[in-house]
C-alpha cells in the first residue's frame, strides 16, 4: 500500500520488467535450439536456464553462446592475402612416399581452411625455455624489415622486460614490430608495460579486450596461439608464453617442460598468413608485406614437409580437433600424446579407447604436478576410461609438462599451442603446425621416450585406489570441463 502510493506505476513496471525477463528466458532457449547444437549440451542449457533462470541467463551469455558467424576478415581480403603468403613452393599435389595416413591428414586440412603444404622447411626443436629464448632473441635482434609478435601470456619479468627491450631497440631502428597478446591472457601486466612498448613505436595491441560492455561477448573466446615471424624467413610456433617460468622455474619449482619450433622454410609463411588474419581483425588493416622466395631444396635441404593449421571458435569445422580425430582412427602402429590438460569431449575420448583396443600402442602423458588443480582434479576423472581401454598413462614428474605434442605411426607429428581439451578445441583461437616428416617424427618419438623416462606409467588398480574423497571432487568438476 505504501509502496503503490509512493509509486503508482510499480505493478505496471513490475508487469513489463517481469513480462521481459520470460521473453529473454524464452528466446534464450529457442536460439540455443536453433543452433542445432549437440543435444546433450542444448539440453543442458535448456535445463538450466528452465530451473535457474537467472544464473542461466548469466552463464549462458559468458560461456555459451556461439560466434560461428563471426568473419576475422573479408573474402575479398582473403584473396588477396593468399596471393602474397603462399609462395610458389607450396605444393598443389602431393609428392609420392607420403603414406596413406599423411595423405588423408594433408588433404583435410587444405579442406578445412586452404592450409598448403610447404615443402622442404628445417625444424629445430626446443624443449627448454633458455635455449628457445636464446635463438629468439638472436634472431628477432638479427631483424631488417618486420618483426610480427603473438602470444597468449606476455609476463612483466625478467624475459618480459628482455624481450619488450630487444622489441622496442627495433622499432627505433626502423624494423616494423607489431605485437598481439590476450588480453585475459596478460591481465595482470601492469598496463604501462604495453604503453612503454607503444610510445616507443612498437604497435602493441590486445585481442579481445575486455571492457564492462563486451564482457559477454568476449569472456569465453581467447588467442591462444604462439607465433613470431622475422622477416618471413623465420617462424617460431609452440607451446612456450614468454615468462620466466620456462627458464627459472616459479615457486621454488623446476622450469616448465615445454615443446617450441624454430622454423626456416616456406612454411614461415603459413605463420605469416596466420598473424595477418588476427591482426586484420583487431587493427582492421591488411597486412601484404612481401615473403621472401624461398627455393626449398636449394635454401633449405631439409626433408620436412609442413602444414600450418589454425583454429578458432569463429570456423565452421572445428579444424585441429577434426584432424586429431581423424588421425588417431587411422593410426596403425602409435599415437603418443602429450597435453598438460587432459579433457576430451566424447568423440576424441572414444577415438583413443577404439584405438587402444584395436591393439594401437596409445600413450598419454600428463603432469604428475599441474598448475591448475582444477584442472587437474577434471582430468583425473577421465583416466579411468582410457585405462580400461589399454590406454598407457604416465605421469610427467621432474616440473610441470606444459608440451602440446602428438606423433602418430611413422611420419606424421602436430604440435603447437593446442591443449588436449574443451577450450582449445572450441572456444580458443589455437595454431598448429603438421609435419610430415619421417625423420622429424624420430626426433619427436625420441623426445617423448626421454620424457617417459622420468615418468611414472599409472596402474588401473593403483589408480582405483585414490580416496573416495578425491575421486568424488574429481566427478564433480568434470561437469564444469566445457567451461574450464
Amino acid at each position: 500500500m505504501i509502496l503503490a502510493e509512493l509509486f503508482p506505476y510499480a505493478d505496471m513496471v513490475y508487469n513489463v520488467l517481469w513480462a521481459v525477463y520470460v521473453v529473454t528466458v524464452v528466446g534464450t532457449v529457442g536460439v540455443i535450439i536453433g543452433e542445432n547444437r549437440n543435444p546433450v549440451k542444448s539440453l543442458a542449457w535448456v535445463t538450466v536456464l528452465l530451473l535457474l533462470p537467472a544464473v542461466g541467463l548469466v552463464l549462458y551469455f559468458l560461456f555459451g553462446r556461439s560466434i560461428k558467424r563471426v568473419h576475422l576478415i573479408s573474402r575479398k581480403d582473403l584473396r588477396r592475402l593468399k596471393a602474397t603468403t603462399t609462395p610458389e613452393s607450396a605444393a598443389s599435389e602431393l609428392p609420392e612416399g607420403f603414406s596413406d595416413l599423411s595423405s588423408r591428414q594433408a588433404r583435410l586440412a587444405k579442406s578445412l581452411v586452404g592450409a598448403p603444404v610447404y615443402a622442404g622447411n628445417h625444424i629445430d626443436i626446443f624443449t627448454a625455455g633458455k635455449e628457445k629464448f636464446d635463438a629468439l632473441k638472436r634472431d628477432l635482434q638479427a631483424a631488417k624489415n618486420y618483426i610480427h609478435l603473438q602470444y597468449y601470456i606476455f609476463e612483466n619479468d625478467v624475459i618480459g622486460h628482455e624481450m619488450r627491450d630487444i622489441l622496442v631497440a627495433k622499432a627505433r631502428e626502423g624494423v616494423e614490430v607489431r605485437v598481439t597478446y590476450d588480453h585475459v591472457g596478460s591481465f595482470t601486466i601492469n598496463a604501462a608495460f604495453f604503453q612503454r612498448m607503444r610510445r616507443e613505436g612498437v604497435d602493441a595491441h590486445a585481442f579481445l579486450r575486455l571492457t564492462f560492455t563486451q564482457l559477454a561477448n568476449r569472456l569465453n573466446w581467447r588467442n591462444h596461439r604462439k607465433l613470431v615471424v622475422v622477416d618471413g624467413r623465420v617462424g617460431y610456433i609452440g607451446g612456450m608464453n614468454i615468462a620466466d617460468r620456462y627458464v627459472t622455474g616459479a615457486r621454488g619449482r623446476k622450469p616448465w617442460r615445454d615443446t617450441h619450433l624454430r622454423i626456416t622454410g616456406p612454411a614461415v609463411a603459413g605463420l605469416c598468413h596466420t598473424f595477418a588474419i588476427d591482426w586484420n581483425f583487431m587493427r582492421r588493416e591488411l597486412l601484404t608485406l612481401p615473403i621472401p622466395a624461398i627455393a626449398p631444396q636449394a635454401v633449405h635441404p631439409g626433408s620436412d614437409w609442413v602444414q600450418v593449421l589454425p583454429s578458432g571458435p569463429t570456423g565452421q569445422w572445428s579444424n585441429i580437433m577434426s584432424v586429431l580425430l581423424k588421425a588417431i582412427g587411422d593410426a596403425k602402429q602409435s599415437v603418443w600424446i602429450q597435453t598438460p590438460y587432459f579433457l576430451p569431449n566424447d568423440a576424441l575420448l572414444k577415438a583413443l579407447q577404439t584405438t587402444a583396443l584395436s591393439g594401437v600402442d596409445v600413450r598419454l602423458m600428463l603432469p604428475r604436478r599441474s598448475d591448475s588443480r582444477l584442472l587437474r582434479l577434471a582430468a583425473g576423472s577421465y583416466l579411468k576410461e582410457c585405462l580400461l581401454s589399454g590406454i598407457k598413462v604416465y605421469f610427467y614428474e621432474p616440473a610441470m609438462l606444459h608440451s602440446k605434442l602428438i606423433v602418430v605411426d611413422d611420419d606424421f607429428t602436430t604440435t603447437g599451442s593446442t591443449n588436449f581439451d574443451f577450450r582449445s578445441f572450441e572456444h580458443n583461437f589455437e595454431c598448429n603446425v603438421l609435419v610430415y616428416s619421417r625423420e622429424f617424427n624420430q626426433r619427436m618419438r625420441a623426445v617423448f621416450q626421454a620424457d617417459q623416462r622420468q615418468s611414472t606409467r599409472i596402474i588401473l588398480s593403483h589408480w582405483r585406489r585414490r580416496p573416495v574423497m578425491v575421486k568424488a571432487a574429481e566427478s564433480l568438476v568434470r561437469l564444469l570441463s566445457p567451461i574450464l
